[in-house]
This record gives C-alpha cells, sequence and structure tokens, in this order.
C-alpha cells in the first residue's frame, strides 16, 4: 500500500461527507432559512442520523489526511494535534445531537455547542500552522491555498467574536447580532476548503515522495 492511500482516502472520505451535509442543505431550503438557521439544525428531528453520518465522515476523513501529513513530518506537533482536536470536535458535533435551548439547558446540547466550538477554532490554527510558507522549502499552489483560506477562516472566528462582544456589552444574544446561519455556513464553507487543500497537498507530495525514495534505493545499491 503506498503512502499516500490515506490522502486520497481522506480526500474521499471527506468530499462524501460535505455532501451528504450540502444534500441536506439544499433539500431543506424550503422548510429553513439558511440566513439564521445553523447547519447542526440539520441534526434535529427524525433525519438526524443523516447529518451525524456526513459530519462523521468529514472527522473520518480528517484523521486520515492528518495521518498522511504526521507520517512525512509536515504537520509537525503542534499542526497535529489542532487537527486531530478538528476531528474530535466533529466526532462532538456528530454524535451529540444540538439542543432547543429555548427549552432549556441539556447535556447532550452543551457537548454538542463544546464540539462545534473546538473544530471551528482548531481547524485554522491546524491550516496555519501546516502550511505557512515560511516553514516548507517546497512550496505548492495547494499549500499557499490553504495557508490563505486557513488565514481567512481565522478572519471569521475574529469577526465572530467581535460580534460576541457587541452583543455582550448591548445586552443582545449573540447569536442575534449576526445572521448566525449565514456566518457559519461561510466559515464551514473556508475550513472544509482549506482541510481539502491540504488534503490535496498531502497526497501529491507524498505521491512525489515515492518516486524519490525508489531513485535514491537504486542509486544507493550502485
Amino acid at each position: 500500500m503506498g503512502v499516500h492511500q490515506p490522502a486520497r482516502w481522506g480526500l474521499g472520505v471527506a468530499g462524501a461527507g460535505v455532501t451528504v451535509i450540502l444534500g441536506l442543505d439544499l433539500a431543506s431550503l424550503d422548510e429553513t432559512n439558511p440566513i439564521r438557521r445553523t447547519i447542526s439544525e440539520h441534526g434535529l428531528g427524525p433525519d438526524g442520523w443523516i447529518f451525524g453520518l456526513g459530519v462523521g465522515l468529514l472527522a473520518v476523513g480528517s484523521v486520515a489526511i492528518g495521518v498522511s501529513l504526521a507520517r512525512k513530518r509536515l504537520a509537525g506537533v503542534f499542526g497535529t494535534v489542532a487537527l486531530m482536536a478538528w476531528s474530535v470536535g466533529l466526532f462532538m458535533t456528530a454524535w451529540f445531537e444540538k439542543h432547543d435551548w429555548s427549552v432549556g439547558p441539556s447535556t447532550s446540547g452543551s457537548i454538542h455547542r463544546v464540539g462545534s466550538f473546538v473544530a471551528f477554532l482548531s481547524l485554522p490554527l491546524a491550516v496555519v500552522i501546516i502550511a505557512r510558507p515560511w516553514r516548507h522549502r517546497e512550496r505548492s499552489r495547494a499549500t499557499l491555498v490553504a495557508f490563505g483560506l486557513g488565514v481567512c477562516s481565522v478572519l471569521w472566528v475574529v469577526g465572530i467574536g467581535t460580534m460576541m462582544i457587541i452583543g455582550a456589552r448591548s445586552g443582545l444574544p449573540w447569536y442575534r447580532v449576526m445572521p448566525l446561519g449565514l456566518v457559519e455556513r461561510g466559515l464551514a464553507v473556508t475550513e472544509v476548503a482549506a482541510l481539502m487543500a491540504l488534503g490535496v497537498w498531502a497526497a501529491g507530495r507524498l505521491e512525489r515522495a515515492e518516486p524519490l525514495r525508489a531513485v535514491e534505493e537504486v542509486a544507493a545499491r550502485r
């Protein structure tokens, strides 16, 4: 089995998860307002397992991409930990469903919220650490794209934090200060795109490493 396979599998599995979630979003446009309603609200109701499946697939794909990067020492310790934290946060979000806070708090809803925060905060950190251009001698289009999307993700997070502070000072609930559904989708699209760029870089870099290793082995035999 080639060492590039985990990255390819990760891209495929993560892509399948994104397709499932996107399908749910498109299928519910007539019933929900994507500007105000969050993505995780698809987890409520009888079809919630489909949303959980999509998020779980995205988490598994992320782990596979992280394994590929770690095996070639491209992620570093902090980058690997941050990327795994994103995956753990996704698993928490998939397993513990979103709660309707209007009827009071719940343990499952609290864990879901924590998982969401962990995931959304960890991935920008992971991408910026792993793909930062000054760390790698060989720069590729994928690393530059990943780094740019990672920076954009950080800006999304900073913007959300700013809105939360404004809401706290004005006495408004933080989720009413901004179009939460639209902002969350923008952040999610940016972060997933950054993850996929890392996966493309991992698959391409690992695939190129095999011929180089073969050449080195032939040279060593001579």
